[in-house]
């Protein structure tokens, strides 16, 4: 059987050849039986790049329809993001330059998971070094896979509330500026485009939601 390298090929549909399924119910994936027709073979995975924070992996795979090819995948150990509520409806953002945009971001306080590290634990740090807030109520609101077409990092994000602060004890080679903004105003951020990274839009309308759902005082 010859390798090749192809980007994406279109896998028909045996409930109707390729035709939208009208379900009754959301069904999640593999839970449909003909999600199985599906799926790709992985035959292996070897490394391409090493770095500090992620490692890229060419995985060989086998098609659905026999053929095979290879995909570029980033592996990620994970990371914790925090929406944390004020008693007065406002949000902890921080403020910081990210080098692959080349600008400063508004988003959610967030961080990478230490090998074999709660995702709660390390959402509580975050919050603690970047804001200075620690929270005496945490939950968790959902996990996202950030760009699961090449990367398997999944951010789990946790609403805080009850908050107390006690200074912010940042890493060394971490430069942040925190901002409180009202939960409305960040919502209406959002909604316009203005708010880009990916944890914070999905934070931020998750707890809005919450927050509804709470009777919760927001501005």
């Amino acid at each position: 059987m010859a390798e090749e390298h192809i980007d994406a090929e279109i896998v028909e549909d045996p409930r109707g050849a390729g035709q939208p399924v009208d379900e009754a119910a959301l069904v999640l994936g593999d839970d449909d039986p003909a999600d199985a027709a599906l799926h790709e073979r992985i035959l292996g995975e070897e490394p391409a790049w090493h770095g500090n924070i992620l490692d890229v992996r060419t995985v060989k795979v086998e098609l659905p329809n026999g053929r095979l090819t290879t995909r570029d995948v980033v592996r990620h150990p994970g990371a914790s993001a925090v929406v944390a509520l004020t008693d007065t409806g406002k949000i902890a953002l921080v403020r910081q330059y990210r080098t692959a945009v080349d600008r400063v971001t508004v988003e959610i306080p967030a961080g990478k998971l230490d090998p074999g590290e709660d995702p709660q634990v390390c959402a509580e740090r975050e919050l603690h070094e970047e804001t200075g807030f620690r929270a005496g109520r945490i939950r968790h609101l959902t996990s996202i896979l950030t760009s699961c077409g090449f990367c398997d990092e999944i951010i789990h994000i946790y609403m805080a509330t009850d908050l107390r602060f006690d200074g912010a004890t940042p890493d060394e080679d971490e430069f942040v500026n925190v901002d409180l903004v009202p939960l409305s105003e960040l919502i209406d951020a959002v909604l316009d485009g203005k708010i880009e990274d990916a944890k914070t839009v999905v934070g931020a309308l998750a707890c809005d939601a919450i927050a509804h759902r709470l009777g919760l005082e927001t501005e």
